[in-house]
This record gives C-alpha cells, structure tokens and sequence, in this order.
C-alpha cells in the first residue's frame, strides 16, 4: 500500500457555488492508513480495505457539478468510525478500564462494529493485541469530533441559507447484504434508502428519491437491512427542517469486490447516480414549500 500521503483528515469537495439546500458526505471512503495502525494490525492492507466504503468519494463527486458539497473522510473506517455515537468502545480491545461515560453495550459494539472498530465487515479481528486507550481517545478527539463539528456547520449553513437542510449520508454495501431478505421480485437490490422508518427525512423526499431511482433503472429498498446510523439518526431532524438520508449502493454495481478496482460499471453507475440527483435536487423547492408553507 505504501506510505500514506500526508493530508488532513478529511476534506470538503466544494461547489463553486452553493446552491442546493444539501450536503453528501462520504464518511467510509477513506483509504489513507496510518502505519502504526498498519503495524498494530494482524491483517493485511487488503483485509483491512474490506470495510470500506470504496470510492465513493469519488462516485458522488458529481454533487459539486449540482451546486452541493461533499464531505469525504482521508481516514479508514477500519481506524475510526464516524457513522457511531463518540464513545461506543468495546471493553475487550483494551488493558485499560473505559470512562464511565462510554457506551460499552451497543449492539453496535457486540458486533465488533464501534467507534473504534474490533474487526472488519467480514468479521476477521484487526489488531494483534490491546489497543491503548489514550490512542483510540486520542483519534476521537483529533478526528471524529472535528468531523462532525464540520458537518454540523455545514449542515446549519444550509439550514441558514436556504431554510431547511437534507443531508444524503453516502454508503456501499456488499453484493451479498440483502441475500436474507431475498427472493425479492425485483431480484438483486441496488440501493437501500434508509430514513430511520420515516423519523429522519420526509417522505416525500424520500418517495421523490426512490421514483427517481426507479425510473433509471435501479431496484430499491427502503430501511431494510440498513434504516440508517448514528449520523442519519443524529442529524435527521425533519420538525427542525434538518432532514438526513441514507444511500447504500451495491458495490457490485461498480467494483469488483474481489480485487477492490474499480469495475467497467463505475463510469455508468455515476451518470445514473448524477441523473437521479439532478432529479431531486431540482425537485426540492416543489417538495418543501408546501410543508414550510404549513410549518408557518
């Protein structure tokens, strides 16, 4: 994999202008690896890229071209996860005892899965032994809370400018992740939207969102096996006009999950993507009008 470039830990893909009530925010495309983390851990550079969300970044980068920026994390999820509660720690990665203020008993953290994450998606353990405590309060610190005091801002600014916000939290998901709720009439699915079951976007957007998708092409489900996480959850707050959503894309579609390289679909799958945003974004003033029209 090679040294790591030097870069700040996440970056901001801005519109020349703002233009659209939205953020995109790739929190899982990461792939600069420190090397003491590659040195603490007991699986290779490739094992490790299995959790994430690969490219992402790059296959939404078209939102800047739509008048919207893109919020994209430099670090791996498989170092720090961003898309959970600050301090979801499991107790069995470290020596040390945990603050009291920690969430050790998440379902999240059972599964491996925390803010500091014990293993990868396939569930194969990532470091040779304990982690130090200071280091994984060290990245939430230095990292995860600068991360989402950027996102907060962005998401105001919006809020600010244009009256109401939507967030579009930016995911990838196996090709295999929704075998157990399949057979499925539509057969493979290539996207799950999740709104945490109606509590985090309008249903209108969402429904716009899914037609949208549909009309291209794409086979959809909603909330089911992903409703959306700790950052759709977070910031998804419709009677403050602070709308989030969730998009996982099947990484099928555009990768070849075998080798992690991008596949011929990749160009394809961002033109389609590009189309259904285009869709929306341009459909939002028709959609929230109505319900700021009603809120006043």
């Amino acid at each position: 994999m090679g040294k790591p470039v030097e870069m700040d830990p996440f970056a901001i893909l801005a519109p020349r202008q703002w233009t659209r009530p939205a953020i995109f925010n790739s929190p899982h495309s990461g792939r600069a690896y420190p090397e003491d983390f590659l040195a603490a851990a007991r699986l290779s550079p490739h094992a490790l890229r299995k959790s994430e969300d690969c490219y992402i970044d790059e296959l939404f980068s078209f939102v800047a071209d739509l008048g919207t920026p893109l919020l994209h994390a430099h670090f791996p999820r498989a170092y720090l996860d961003v898309n959970r509660e600050p301090y979801e720690l499991d107790p069995r990665m470290f020596r040390e005892d945990l603050p009291g203020f920690a969430n050790v008993s998440s379902m999240r953290v059972a599964g491996g899965l925390g803010t500091i994450p014990r293993i990868v998606s396939e569930g194969d353990e990532i470091y040779r032994g304990p982690v130090k405590l200071a280091d994984a309060l060290a990245r939430i610190e230095t990292i995860y809370r600068p991360y989402h005091r950027t996102l907060a801002d962005l998401i105001n600014r919006a809020r600010q400018a244009f009256g109401y916000a939507l967030l579009v939290d930016c995911h990838s998901m196996p090709s295999t992740a929704c075998s157990h709720v399949t057979p499925h009439p539509m057969g493979r699915v290539d996207v799950v939207l999740g709104d945490r079951h109606g509590v985090a976007c309008s249903d209108e957007i969402v429904s716009t969102l899914e037609a949208l998708m549909r009309s291209q092409g794409l086979r959809v489900l909603r909330n089911k096996p992903y409703s959306g996480g700790f950052i759709t959850q977070n910031y998804g707050s419709p009677a403050h006009h602070r709308h989030a959503l969730q998009i996982e894309i099947n990484r099928a579609l555009y990768l070849d999950e075998r080798t992690l390289e991008r596949s011929r679909g990749f160009a394809a799958t961002k033109l389609t993507l590009y189309r259904v945003f285009a869709g929306l974004l341009a459909s939002l003033p028709d959609i929230m009008q109505p319900r700021r029209q009603a809120a006043e």
